[in-house]
């Protein structure tokens, strides 16, 4: 399953949610920086859709907030 995740780095309070339109956000509190925010946001994926991380693996948008994951 491909799934579109829109980053929010630096967040107070971390954590993964839908918005009214479908649209997964992820706010994780690490800073967009040698790929921490990335590495944060696939564990935050992993206990959102309960599967192991590495199950979970960033395709596309590596240096932008919005990224492309497939889960497997």
């Amino acid at each position: 399953m491909r799934v579109n995740v829109i980053v929010h780095p630096n967040s107070r309070k971390p954590r993964v949610e839908k918005d009214i339109l479908g649209q997964i956000n992820a706010y994780v509190s690490s800073p967009p920086l040698e790929g921490k925010a990335n590495k944060e946001t696939i564990e935050a994926l992993a206990d959102y859709f309960k599967v192991k991380k590495s199950n979970i693996r960033l395709i596309s948008g590596s240096k932008f907030r919005l990224k492309l994951f497939e889960i497997e």
